[in-house]
């Protein structure tokens, strides 16, 4: 394996977002992230959900993974479906999406997240170096 310091593309990737575009920017670059449920919180009183997801970098011209926050801000209520009791259960992220008031993080499985937000406010960045992987997503 590859040091990941060596890695092309190694610099790390640290986006906002504030307009309706530019969740389809956020969910291509969140597409085939694996997601551990336990890795997803929710603080009611600063009204925001943080995401700790394994990011596939596209970006890149060899496989890697890099750890990724994703936090979306003014968040006023949660809703999850076909969640596992089992917190240390892994999906994975297929899309990020707006219905309305409605931030929706759809998974594999039938997983999905949806977060009532006041107004779009959403920040990804990458955490700590990447590291290669022989994982690459396939898609039919």
């Amino acid at each position: 394996m590859a040091d990941p310091g060596s890695l092309p593309g190694a610099g790390r990737l640290a986006l906002l977002g504030h307009d309706p575009g530019d969740i389809e920017t956020f969910s291509a670059l969140l597409q085939d992230a694996t997601l551990r449920l336990a890795d997803v919180g929710y603080d009611r009183k600063a009204r925001r959900l943080v995401c700790l997801v394994n990011r596939y970098r596209r970006e890149t011209g060899a496989p890697s993974r890099i750890r990724c926050a994703l936090r979306v801000e003014t968040v006023q209520a949660v809703q999850r479906a076909g969640w596992s009791s089992d917190a240390e259960a892994v999906t994975v992220i297929l899309s990020l999406t707006q219905d309305g008031d409605w931030l929706v993080i759809t998974c594999a499985a039938g997983i999905a997240l949806r977060a009532r937000i006041e107004v779009l406010d959403l920040v990804l960045e990458d955490m700590g170096a990447p590291w290669a992987t022989t994982r690459v997503p396939q898609h039919d």
